[in-house]
């Protein structure tokens, strides 16, 4: 059966088990719910969540103005405006990231701690095209707590491992993720391994 046109997709598809002469067999059905148009054809409406919404929510809390100014920073290293307001909603909690699992509450990013973040890693040997190529692995680093999460765990590379100097500056254009690090289960599963340093 051919349908053709818009439909809603409400949920993930169903899967059920059924007993036919041959065996069992795999069933799977979308959740789909169909509409009737003007001219009585069933057509499908597929609806898509955009992470637009998230801006749409800011505007109206009229902090349009901060945001803009931090996404201003973010373009400054060639990012276009769609891949800097990506990069801000994903660092503070306004799109999923599986760095923040369930725990990042919605924040406006502040131009102050994204250009205190920015420069701080530049104190690190980072050039722009280096931290371009940080941000675009790892943008989250960007809602990080600079001094409780990020300056901390440029410390602990240091002292625990020797990490520094041009050291520092390959690992971090590798996985720059070792900014964000602030759980060390040990061994002994926290269940919140992108965060772990284990």
């Amino acid at each position: 059966m051919e349908v053709k046109g818009h439909c809603e997709l409400l949920s993930s598809p169903n899967a059920r088990f059924s007993k036919k002469k041959y065996g069992g067999r795999l069933t799977i059905q979308p959740n789909i719910e169909f509409g009737k148009t003007q001219n009585s054809r069933t057509q499908r409406k597929w609806r898509t969540f955009s992470a637009d919404q998230a801006q749409a929510t800011i505007v109206d809390g009229g902090d349009s103005k901060t945001w803009e100014e931090a996404k201003q920073i973010l373009t400054s290293l060639d990012y276009s405006i769609e891949d800097a307001d990506k990069m801000l909603k994903k660092a503070f909690g306004w799109i999923h990231s599986p760095y923040w699992s369930e725990e990042r509450k919605k924040e406006v990013p502040n131009a102050e701690v994204v250009s205190g973040v920015l420069n701080y890693l530049r104190t690190l040997g980072l050039s722009d095209d280096d931290l371009r190529k940080l941000l675009k692995k790892f943008p989250e680093v960007l809602g990080c707590d600079l001094d409780s999460e990020v300056k901390l765990n440029v410390s602990k590379l240091d002292s625990d491992w020797g990490i520094n100097g041009k050291t520092l500056r390959s690992l971090l254009l590798r996985n720059p993720k070792v900014l964000g690090y602030n759980v060390d289960c040990r061994g002994d599963c926290m269940a919140q391994c992108t965060r772990c340093w284990d």
